[in-house]
């Protein structure tokens, strides 16, 4: 095998591993835009659990504040009567009420503070995922046209190409030992 063709095949060789490491980086950075999207939808999913837990909340203490209000009427209604048994059972139960809407109160707070601080996320993440698609479809367009001019490194070689060479090369060895 002689030097020219060996130096077209190393040429090659080196071409295709480049494509290859090219390609390779490509399917990283794809999926690196998928793990992205994957994230933002998981966060949206929660979102979405946080607002329909804060629905159910503001519910419950609506719910509980008319449990609330009977309750304290109905005590209010046992003591007019002398009947502190009975009030003793409304204000058990009005007690109850108002630690139930304590904790709901609490928890709205909570679940309140978390869809701020995660829609704010959201928003931020959703600029660097749109940030992110463009870095990576500009890179895939910047690879594949490199990719394009590699494939004008695989040179066809043909036996005339060959043969004149060789003439070339003769030709200049013989005159260089004269």
């Amino acid at each position: 095998m002689g030097l020219l063709s060996r130096m077209t095949t190393l040429l090659m060789a080196d071409a295709h591993g480049v494509v290859d490491a090219v390609e390779d980086r490509a399917l990283l950075l794809k999926q690196h835009v998928r793990e992205a999207e994957s994230d933002l939808n998981r966060k949206r999913a929660r979102l979405e659990a946080l607002q329909s837990e804060e629905k159910s909340l503001l519910e419950a203490s609506k719910r509980f504040a008319e449990e609330r209000k009977r309750a304290d009427e109905d005590a209010s209604l046992a003591l007019g009567g002398d009947k502190e048994d009975l009030a003793r059972f409304a204000i058990k139960r009005l007690l109850a009420l108002g630690r139930r809407m304590e904790h709901v109160e609490r928890r709205t707070k909570r679940v309140k503070e978390e869809q701020k601080e995660l829609h704010a996320t959201l928003e931020r993440q959703e600029e660097e995922l749109e940030e992110l698609r463009a870095r990576v479809k500009s890179f895939l367009l910047r690879a594949e046209a490199d990719e394009t001019e590699l494939q004008f490194l695989d040179p066809v070689v043909e036996d005339e190409d060959i043969e004149i060479e060789l003439l070339r090369r003769k030709t200049a060895a013989t005159k260089g030992e004269s």
